[in-house]
């Protein structure tokens, strides 16, 4: 079925527990606090439920994954606090109607458990969290419950944590630190993640920041050459042709899923020459990563 595999969609619940908030990250009405940025306004529009199964109608999506954005930082609020969150969350995100379906929001191995007992497909993870020092240890009870459950991990970016956010533009937390980030996150899972989870079926949004791009000047390093992995995926959001069709000649297509970050970007299907490929990106390649169907791929 067509799927778009990253959107954030928050639900009443979810909307109510950041309004009851006193401190950052919260909504104070639909002015969104965060941490060490600049607060922005949020469009009400963006979260009607109605109106956004309708658009995704319109994209011709049966199924569109939504999550309540890592950026946020709520997995780094003390452990009540997670937890009320997480559950807001949940209550809501599991209540939409089709074509929805949530990634769960990181509270402890135990919380991930019942949320994909529940319903949730998979967890969404900061991308900082798993490229920190000492990270992938940091996250191992988490990604060994996705493991033994076979769901997917959904690697996004975490807080921008821009200090200056008030004399930058405002594109730049998406362009520079959260690309950084999943450039980071992407080498750190290269670099043990695999080789710790064999068979965890992982996305990295936003096609992991272009680090796999980088791999000739890891060859070049020392890095050694690796085949490419058929359970980690990379997704389109905020991309088009150009960049898409770049990490297909290093990845091949059939890693790569259809992502939009609705509401932040509109979904664009890149121009790659073929109804097939498009099929791939869209329809094939997420329904592998969702059913945790491995398939031999070629770069």
């Amino acid at each position: 079925m067509p799927t778009d595999v990253h959107q954030h969609l928050w639900p009443a619940p979810f909307l109510t527990a950041l309004r009851a908030r006193r401190r950052p990250p919260r909504l104070d009405g639909w002015r969104l606090e965060l941490p060490g940025e600049r607060p922005c306004a949020v469009d009400p529009a963006a979260h009607d439920v109605e109106a956004r199964a309708a658009r995704a109608a319109a994209d011709g999506d049966d199924l569109v994954c939504v999550a309540p954005s890592a950026a946020l930082g709520l997995d780094r609020l003390p452990e009540a606090e997670v937890a009320d969150l997480a559950e807001a969350w949940l209550e809501g995100a599991l209540a939409l109607p089709a074509p929805f379906r949530a990634w769960a929001l990181p509270a402890g191995p135990e919380a991930l458990r019942d949320a994909l007992a529940r319903g949730a497909i998979g967890l969404e993870l900061g991308a900082d969290l798993l490229a920190a020092p000492d990270g992938l240890d940091a996250v191992t009870p988490l990604l060994r419950v996705l493991a033994d459950a076979e769901r997917p991990l959904l690697v996004h970016p975490g807080p921008a944590g821009t200090a200056d956010a008030s004399a930058r533009p405002a594109w730049w937390a998406p362009v520079v630190p959260y690309v950084a980030q999943l450039h980071a996150a992407w080498w750190a899972w290269a670099d043990g993640g695999r080789s710790r989870f064999p068979e965890l079926p992982v996305c990295f949004a936003a096609l992991a920041g272009l680090g796999p791009l980088h791999r000739e000047r890891v060859r070049a390093r020392g890095g050694g050459s690796a085949a490419v992995d058929p359970l980690t995926f990379v997704e389109t959001s905020t991309y088009g042709t150009q960049a898409v069709d770049a990490v297909i000649r290093v990845l091949g297509i059939d890693v790569i899923c259809h992502g939009s970050d609705r509401p932040y970007a509109e979904p664009t299907l890149p121009n790659l020459g073929s109804d097939a490929a498009v099929h791939g990106l869209r329809t094939t390649n997420p329904g592998r990563l969702l059913a945790h169907v491995p398939q031999e791929v070629t770069a």
